[in-house]
């Protein structure tokens, strides 16, 4: 996020799209309910009436995949209206005249035709949000786990852009992340082109810096995402695979196929806190503590640093990560040795500059925003206020492309996967709550009752759901939230699980998985 949670509060619009807020950032969503409570506009994009539409000033239930047009529909429209911000543009951006030219012929007579919506709540959206004079806009994996997802983060950041908001608190543009730690994962090197402090493995500098406080030889070529390592093992091209707390055999697209790479393996390593789906095709598993097992941090969505404190020590074998980790390395022949996670921290802060100045000591008092530069900064509540990390923003305009599988006369209907409120991924924790599981315990499909009614479907009637990768039995849920032409089911549950329905077509760019538009068919089971 380049803006910090608290600052909602204060905020004149609140754009969200591509995430149900709501159930899946509560507490956010929770800050945003008493944002329009005092006197916010709030802007939904969704291609389901989630909860936090009933807040909306404005609600657009826009086909999954269109995204990007409905954002250059909106800028069209603030131009149109003499709304962009021009001595922001003039002194802090470039390229405005092709961004400009791009949105031009996305008026929204034609956008409301590409994303199913009424022109009117187009315009009404882009007024809301040009007149703003501090407007934020939200985002999460609606807006990422497209083909098209990096292009769609690029016209977020034009739209913002466009009207001064990035640099302003109360403002910018935030991506929501998944997981309690999902940002400081990323932070320390768990993309494939970082070393910690996102500095990049193919830069001599950076390779020269990390070589020599780790007296090892590094190396500079990029690696794969996940995607790219499943496709590779199922080439045979990779023997050993070591997976930390992940369960790919439920949240991966196309578990057939994730399930065939996972064979295919010479050997298979899976750590993590419980057994899972994954963890029975592994040759090895090791037991890790779970967060109330272990001391470290923790680094959330909006870059805050924060201390975790072990609650008890790890049940039976279980071991911290990083013990697990340091233990391994130690018998593979790397002698270093580290007694305590505020060594490593230590470590972090000598090679890391956004986290210099985050120490064990000052974390006890409270959490820290980075970029902190050295021990006497507060932490930093929103970025980019004096300028726009590389100089000047970059308009960086992208035309509507249609997803990489739609609908045809074999596999008529969108399917659409999100997370539920109850659940939290592929349930290793949630899935042992009995209370969670007596509110929802089993797959299932939404389904528009005009829909249903036309298939002769019952509510809580068992169907089959088809895709070309492969099929699934589960339970219809009727419902007026979604879309005559679209489905949505969670992604939660290992029995019927929807992502053997789901796509491995990837994000060019970023090599994400488009999980949020696959083409299924349907068919009546009976009771």
């Amino acid at each position: 996020m380049t803006n910090s949670i608290e600052e909602i509060l204060d905020t004149d619009a609140i754009f969200v799209i591509g995430s149900n807020t709501t159930e899946n950032h509560p507490v956010i969503g929770t800050y945003m309910k008493r944002a329009v409570k005092r006197g916010a506009k709030l802007i939904v994009a969704d291609p389901r009436k989630i909860e936090l539409a009933d807040y909306a000033d404005v609600f657009l239930q826009i086909k999954p995949g269109t995204n990007i047009a409905l954002l250059n529909g909106m800028m069209n429209v603030i131009i149109e209206n003499d709304l962009h911000d021009k001595k922001y543009i003039e002194e802090r951006t470039e390229n405005f005249e092709e961004l400009a030219r791009t949105v031009k012929p996305y008026t929204p007579e034609r956008v409301a035709e590409i994303c199913g919506v009424d022109k009117e709540d187009i315009i009404k959206a882009a007024l809301i949000y040009g007149e703003a004079d501090k407007a934020g806009i939200y985002y999460a994996m609606g807006i990422t786990q497209h083909t098209t997802g990096t292009y769609s983060v690029m016209n977020v950041s034009n739209l913002s852009l466009l009207c001064g908001n990035i640099g302003k608190e109360s403002a910018g543009v935030n991506p929501l992340r998944g997981q309690n730690n999902v940002q400081g994962a990323c932070d320390m090197g768990g993309l494939p082109a970082d070393l910690p402090g996102y500095q990049k493995v193919f830069k001599p500098e950076v390779i020269e810096k990390f070589e020599e406080l780790w007296d090892s030889k590094l190396p500079t070529k990029v690696g794969l995402t996940v995607p790219e390592i499943l496709d590779e093992a199922e080439e045979g091209n990779i023997k050993f695979l070591y997976i930390m707390g992940e369960n790919p055999m439920v949240s991966d697209p196309d578990i057939n196929h994730v399930k065939k790479a996972l064979s295919k393996l010479d050997f298979l390593v899976v750590q993590d806190i419980f057994l899972n789906e994954t963890t029975e095709l592994a040759d090895v598993v090791l037991p890790a503590a779970s967060f109330a097992e272990k001391d470290g941090t923790f680094t959330n969505t909006e870059r805050r640093v924060q201390r975790v404190r072990k609650a008890i020590d790890p049940v039976g074998d279980a071991k911290p990560d990083w013990q697990i980790l340091m233990e391994l390395m130690n018998r593979l022949g790397y002698s270093k040795k580290y007694l305590d996670p505020s060594e490593i921290m230590d470590e972090i802060r000598s090679v890391t500059p956004q986290y210099a100045g985050i120490t064990y000591d000052r974390l006890e008092k409270e959490g820290i925003q980075w970029p902190c530069p050295d021990v006497n900064h507060p932490g930093t509540k929103f970025l980019h206020e004096k300028a726009i990390a590389r100089g000047r923003g970059l308009f960086m305009p992208v035309d509507h492309m249609e997803s990489a599988e739609t609908p045809d006369k074999e596999y008529p209907f969108i399917l659409t996967t999100g997370r539920i409120l109850y659940h939290y991924h592929t349930r290793t924790m949630t899935g042992r709550v009995e209370e969670l599981n007596k509110i929802s315990s089993k797959s299932y499909v939404e389904i528009n009752e005009t829909t249903a009614n036309k298939l002769g479907i019952s509510n809580g009637e068992k169907v089959k759901l088809s895709s070309r990768r492969g099929q699934i039995i589960t339970l219809a849920k009727i419902t007026d939230i979604i879309d005559e032409n679209v489905f949505f089911m969670p992604l939660h549950f290992a029995e019927g699980a929807a992502n053997y329905l789901t796509s491995t077509n990837l994000d060019p760019i970023a090599k994400i998985p488009e999980l949020k538009v696959a083409a299924v068919k349907i068919e009546k089971l009976g009771s």
